[in-house]
């Protein structure tokens, strides 16, 4: 089980049914699968139950939220674990196994484990209600605009792809957070031109990145997003940040995700202003 990560399939290794058997009978063991077994204990851990898919089923694949929280996003919720495979497996309680095929070049083997790679990931999980997967695939730089496209383009004919289209040109700024998006939105609808975002900024040999930048102007757009409010690090972070743009001359506007979203035609007129100055 150690070897294995934990499980114990006796499908894979019927030598052991007799004792994997009697050590369930005595509570030691605990089935969590069909032939597939862990330690009493580590039931319920969320690792356990995605070692426990590829012990059972050597050929499926995790996707959706294990996919992402194997790859670059470690703490995703994980209400379930989802896999799919090229043959209908049975349901079975927390769990939720689709029938597909996966093009192998998509499909990320390391450690014994088996998962989507983190473009397909990304886009299997976004919505326009919840851009996150994308917006944190692009962050951490585990997927790009480019192998989103691919991933896309060699996952034909599947539900959802019109969805997946729009949300792929909903995000050619590469938006890193959901505020960052819609800023980006609102910049394109007002016809504002001359930015870019993720903007690398080198200042007293210290590299930074601009969420948005009027390169031009000297002019920084600032946005503290969901993350500010959950990580003290990042909110200390951006006070030398701002420090130094704007000992460099820089001008920096500052906007959190209520302004962006509770004002937008503010957050337009703000930038128009600063602009004109």
């Amino acid at each position: 089980m150690r070897a294995e990560g934990g499980v114990v399939s006796i499908t894979k290794h019927p030598e052991l049914e007799e004792q994997v058997r009697w050590l369930a009978k005595r509570g030691e063991l605990t089935r969590i699968l069909p032939a597939t077994f862990c330690a009493a204990d580590d039931r319920g851990l969320p690792h356990i139950s995605m070692r426990a898919v590829i012990a059972r089923y050597p050929d499926a694949v995790l996707v959706g939220e294990a996919a992402a929280r194997l790859s670059y996003w470690p703490t995703i919720p994980l209400p379930r674990i989802e896999a799919a495979a090229s043959v209908r497996l049975t349901p079975q309680p927390g769990y939720v196994f689709t029938r597909r095929r996966i093009p192998p070049e998509l499909i990320v083997e390391r450690e014994g484990w088996r998962y989507t790679d983190p473009a397909l990931t990304a886009i299997d999980l976004a919505t326009f209600d919840c851009t996150d997967a994308i917006d944190i695939a692009l962050r951490t730089r585990a997927a790009t605009l480019a192998h989103m496209r691919e991933a896309l383009r060699r996952t034909p004919r599947r539900p959802g792809n019109c969805e997946r289209t729009r949300l792929l040109l909903d995000s050619r700024d590469e938006p890193w957070s959901a505020a960052e998006r819609k800023a980006h939105r609102l910049l394109r609808a007002a016809g504002i031109v001359g930015w870019r975002t993720n903007v690398p900024v080198v200042l007293s040999g210290q590299r930074y990145y601009l969420d948005v930048a009027f390169r031009a102007k000297k002019l920084a757009i600032e946005i503290d997003g969901r993350i500010h409010q959950l990580d003290r690090t990042v909110f200390e972070s951006d006070r030398p940040r701002q420090n130094a743009l704007m000992l460099a001359g820089w001008t920096v506007l500052r906007f959190t995700w209520r302004m962006i979203e509770d004002e937008p035609d503010a957050f337009v007129a703000t930038v128009r202003t600063a602009l004109a100055r």
